[in-house]
């Protein structure tokens, strides 16, 4: 599948069609950023989340008394879609609803996948219309994995997850199956008031998905001087994670507007109140943004 690039003077970005996913983001140096996708951990890279984020009981949903199948993050991961408009520095890509989607998504609308440089930041928008007569129901978010380490000479436990002003976030509890369990949730400690050291085996158990942070978090290492920061202003949630029980040489930072469902519940997502839900004609627009410090 032909791949996009779209480049300025500090980056260039990469983008497939195939979910709008980005294949790689690299530096003036010519030095990558984000995860290559290793099958042996896990073989994507970027992937784009919607209409759902993460599982649903029993792998379905219910809306207006019927059940409609849906795969773990939602269908956006394996579709193709259209490039809508492209330059230089941007690139935007239009999903629309069609026979397939219905079949387990039974809502009209259009999706846009916006990536736009600006010096060392690369500008992420999510855009949705809802173009039916009735309300529409989603999640939406992002899942990038960038390389840590990422510099010679380093390794994964020297870096750390950093925040840029002290928070007390609360840790989305999880049952046994990652589903939400919302009487585990609980303040998740943080050093210094800011700061996730990283270690392989946080993520022994799935993802680390906190509420109340900041909106703003860089991948670090006081030993080097290259790092990435990742701004997600308007998105409540934001997800750490590697592939559980392995020493994975990455870390996924993954903002997120809502949850997965409750264990046990075949979710209504109508009445899902995590969820965004959109009025018959209206647009919903999310901007977030990943920075490379070079």
């Amino acid at each position: 599948m032909e791949l996009f690039t779209v480049k300025n003077e500090n980056l260039s970005v990469r983008v497939s069609p195939l979910g709008a996913e980005m294949q790689s983001i690299k530096g003036k140096d010519g030095r990558e950023y984000l995860w290559y996708g290793d099958p042996a951990f896990w073989n994507r890279r970027a992937i784009n989340l919607f209409p759902y984020i993460a599982r649903l009981t029993a792998g379905k949903y219910s809306f207006e008394g019927k059940e409609y199948p849906m795969t773990i993050h939602g269908f956006l991961p394996e579709s193709v879609l259209n490039v809508e408009s492209r330059n230089d520095t941007e690139i935007c890509f239009l999903l629309t609803d069609n026979e397939e989607t219905r079949a387990i998504y039974p809502f009209n609308f259009e999706l846009r996948v916006g990536y736009a440089l600006s010096g060392n930041t690369i500008h992420i928008r999510f855009d949705v219309r809802n173009t039916g007569g009735c309300p529409m129901h989603f999640g939406i978010g992002g899942h990038p994995g960038f390389l840590a380490p990422m510099e010679d000479g380093l390794t994964f436990t020297d870096y750390v997850l950093e925040f840029d002003r002290p928070c007390k976030p609360l840790r989305a509890g999880f049952s046994e199956r990652c589903f939400v369990d919302e009487e585990k949730t609980e303040e998740y400690p943080l050093t210094d008031g800011r700061i996730i050291p990283l270690r392989h085996n946080l993520f022994d158990h799935d993802a680390i998905v906190l509420r109340g942070t900041s909106g703003t978090v860089t991948l670090k290492s006081a030993k080097g001087t290259k790092s990435v920061t990742v701004r997600y202003p308007d998105m409540p949630y934001v997800g750490f994670w590697h592939t559980v029980k392995k020493e994975a040489p990455y870390v996924c930072v993954e903002p997120w507007s809502s949850l997965p469902s409750r264990d046990g519940i075949v979710e209504d997502i109508s009445r899902q109140d995590n969820l965004i839900h959109l009025p018959a004609g209206e647009q919903y627009v999310n901007n977030w943004s990943i920075e490379i410090n070079q």
